[in-house]
């Protein structure tokens, strides 16, 4: 998990992530997501408002740390989902999350 919060904190750094669970489901309307790490510890409402349109838009979702871990890496309050805009950096997060889609 600690290389997932590495290349989110680069992402970060880089401008390729969207922070919050109302951005990631605008990001993913506009189709400019190409990957969704949700918090292990996300709400249901966080969840149901991001993982259906996710899974609709054909985005890979990755369980990632808590939110409180999330929001920490990003310099934020707890972070319920981020979307992940670079299709590398998507990538590299997938890989390091064992693969899991």
């Amino acid at each position: 998990m600690r290389r997932v919060l590495g290349l989110l904190g680069l992402g970060q750094r880089g401008g390729n992530l969207v922070v919050g669970a109302d951005g990631v489901r605008t990001a993913l309307q506009a189709g400019k997501c190409q990957l969704v790490v949700m918090a292990s510890d996300a709400s249901a409402r966080a969840r149901d408002k991001v993982v259906r349109l996710a899974q609709a838009r054909g985005v890979d979702l990755v369980t990632g740390p808590p939110a409180r871990i999330l929001g920490d890496q990003l310099g934020r309050p707890p972070v319920m989902a981020v979307g992940v805009r670079d299709a590398a950096l998507a990538r590299g997060i997938r890989q390091a999350a064992g693969g899991q889609a």
